[in-house]
């Protein structure tokens, strides 16, 4: 994914100078770039929507209950 360009012509201008001088890098860097094992980062994509997809429907609600007891708690 690209980053976003300014909207201000004198920014963007200056956006442009600094990716041509190679001050600022054109993308992000990609997981493997970064050192990240691309399978994990596969895995970690899937993240909450596969783990739901495993629980029965009792024990999401279960979940639920336990986390917005926690958030109401006057504990914190």
């Amino acid at each position: 994914m690209t980053p976003k360009r300014p909207r201000d012509p004198n920014q963007l201008a200056k956006a442009i100078v600094d990716i041509a001088t190679g001050e600022k890098p054109d993308r992000d860097p990609t997981p493997e770039e970064q050192g990240k094992d691309p399978a994990a980062v596969a895995l970690g994509k899937k993240g909450g929507a596969a783990r739901a997809a495993n629980m029965t429907a009792e024990r999401r609600a279960e979940i639920a209950k336990k986390a917005a007891k926690s958030r109401w708690s006057k504990d914190s």
